[in-house]
């Protein structure tokens, strides 16, 4: 007997979401950044529902804004989950406060900063987050980790990571050899 193909969302049905993935650039550069970064790390690997996948090397990147202050450590967590980017939203937040973040200066010196750079194809505006990251095409610092950490990376809406930093100057952005966040 022939039976009908039946289109079904499994993963609907059993009330699971699917997974997304999700890019995270955490940058630094007052106090011991690199500690604070695997802290950060940590974190954000044991948050529920939150698989990291992935994080790159760490970079040394010249201040981007406000150009009087030390440079900064940066890298890229990629990881899947299935939250809601405003849960996400405050579970970064409450790492960076956990971690010293003060929020004084825009584009100031600070121990931690986390960003959702993205979250699978999801769109969002509003006064608390825009996703994709509405600067993320502009910043190699972003760019550079994150291309080592995924070479396929695309920017929702903007195009191919690849091809956004051939448009940068990354003259800003070196590998710190010999350091490096391990996931626990």
């Amino acid at each position: 007997m022939n039976y009908p193909a039946i289109d079904l969302d499994l993963d609907t049905l059993s009330g699971m979401k699917p997974l997304r993935r999700v890019v995270f650039s955490l940058g630094g550069n007052e106090g011991d950044v690199l500690e604070t970064l695997q802290k950060a790390v940590d974190a954000i690997a044991s948050t529920p529902d939150v698989i990291v996948t992935d994080v790159s090397s760490v970079y040394r990147t010249t201040p981007v804004g406000r150009t009087d202050q030390a440079d900064f450590l940066n890298i890229v967590v990629l990881a899947e989950t299935m939250m809601s980017s405003g849960i996400l939203l405050e579970r970064v937040q409450a790492i960076e406060n956990y971690l010293g973040r003060e929020r004084e200066e825009r584009w100031g010196p600070r121990t931690i900063d986390i960003d959702l750079i993205q979250l699978g194809d999801r769109h969002r505006e509003d006064e608390h987050l825009t996703l994709p990251h509405p600067r993320a095409h502009e910043r190699a610092f972003v760019l550079v980790p994150w291309l080592e950490a995924d070479p396929a990376a695309e920017l929702t809406g903007v195009g191919p990571v690849a091809d956004l930093l051939g448009d940068l100057d990354t003259s800003g952005v070196e590998r710190v050899e010999g350091a490096a966040i391990h996931l626990s």
